[in-house]
């Protein structure tokens, strides 16, 4: 199956022309002829049959045969709020394997820890869209700047809430406070955890508390254990 990302293609229009790197990729590098049959996506939940009428590597021409909407819709919402770590590239193998896991949101989060507070956001996108297209899934996930951990606590969300920390206290596990089929925002701490005042300025803005096993994991570990803990709880 030949798919391509086309965020900003039209459902009911019954042509559309490729941007000129996904033609590029099309003509020159898949070698797509006219009459060729592929499948398009848009982000938005909307799955494309279509056919080349033009192989151009500049701007292929496609006509539109048929639009399947909600492809794929998982039954929840997950939100993960993730520290940026020290090391990117683990931070981008968390966000390429939680958008084929399955997620709609993720926030990158400035806490009192943290070792890195910036990212080139554009670089993360294109690896949740090349993640999002390997996988086949007609939703992008949304990828938040980074800013600072108070801000996204006191912001409202209509949904569960939850904090994953190392600290000692009262802490269920995911399976034990999971309400299916729900919307989910999830804290997940820098290397040095969160600080026992974040913990609590979490906890009491409707937080709750929750551990992901026994085991230390890294940041962008503990996020991917949550992050596929939600799906497998919600799964049908």
């Amino acid at each position: 199956m030949q798919l391509f990302y086309t965020p900003d293609i039209n459902p009911a229009d019954p042509r559309y022309s490729l941007s000129e790197e996904e033609s590029k990729h099309c003509a020159r590098v898949l070698r797509l002829q006219t009459g060729a049959r592929v499948k398009l996506i848009d982000g938005k939940g909307n799955f494309y049959s279509a056919e080349i009428t033009d192989a151009h590597p500049k701007r292929t021409q496609l006509e539109i045969l048929a639009v399947e909407p909600d492809f794929n819709k998982r039954n929840h919402y997950l939100h993960i709020a993730v520290a940026p770590t020290k090391n990117i590239e683990r931070l981008e193998w968390f966000l390429e394997k939680a958008t084929e896991i399955g997620i709609d949101e993720i926030s990158l989060i400035i806490c009192q820890r943290s070792e890195r507070k910036e990212a080139k956001i554009d670089r993360l996108v294109k690896i949740i869209t090349a993640a999002m297209k390997q996988s086949i899934k007609a939703w992008h996930p949304v990828l938040n700047e980074p800013s600072a951990l108070s801000k996204l606590i006191a912001a409202p969300f209509e949904g569960q809430k939850f904090i994953a920390h190392c600290e000692t206290g009262t802490k269920l596990a995911l399976n034990e406070s999971l309400e299916a089929e729900g919307r989910y925002l999830i804290l997940v701490g820098p290397e040095g955890d969160f600080t026992p005042k974040e913990i609590d300025e979490a906890l009491n803005n409707g937080f709750n508390a929750i551990t992901l096993g026994n085991s230390r994991l890294r940041t962008e570990t503990a996020a991917l254990e949550a992050c596929f803990e939600v799906n497998f709880l919600n799964r049908i």
